[in-house]
């Protein structure tokens, strides 16, 4: 008889083992299932950077142009980034500075689009009209974009 005891001592330790080695599984499973849906996922990060015409759509830019005439763009930027950024814009049209655009603040998602007018005193073909973005006070451009102009003499 004590034989037979000894077996039911020993069912009785491995189910104890084996309930708190279920036990703890459990409590790790909800662990990692509580930390997956708390995490935030962050996908890739950038920033949106475009040109459209007055009407919103990008096509029919103002691209010729007669001397002294006006063309008007719409740029816009969208942050991406998952953090605040600062953006600065430098507008130059060959090479010379015409404009810029300082301390935009964008939170993660913000759209920004604003009108620009431009006046080309200079005529000829291919001009550059450049757009070129910076974040957060960098001295090296983050995004650039080019709208290519012709200006004729008024007739």
């Amino acid at each position: 008889m004590s034989l037979q005891v000894m077996k039911v001592g020993t069912r009785r330790n491995s189910s104890k083992v084996i309930s708190s080695i279920l036990f703890a599984s459990l409590i790790v499973a909800v662990g990692i299932i509580v930390y997956i849906a708390s995490a935030q996922p962050i996908g890739e990060k950038f920033t949106e950077f475009y040109l459209l015409s007055p009407s919103g759509k990008a096509d029919r830019y103002p691209t010729n142009l007669t001397r002294g005439e006006s063309g008007t763009v719409i740029i816009g930027i969208v942050n991406h980034e998952y953090e605040n950024v600062s953006y600065s814009i430098t507008i130059r049209l060959d090479n010379d500075t015409i404009a810029t655009i300082t301390n935009m603040q964008l939170s993660h998602e913000v759209v920004s689009e604003q009108n620009f007018t431009f006046t080309p005193e200079k005529i000829g073909d291919k001009t550059r009209l450049e757009f070129l973005l910076y974040k957060n006070g960098a001295d090296e451009t983050y995004r650039s974009l080019n709208l290519w102009i012709t200006v004729r003499p008024p007739e």
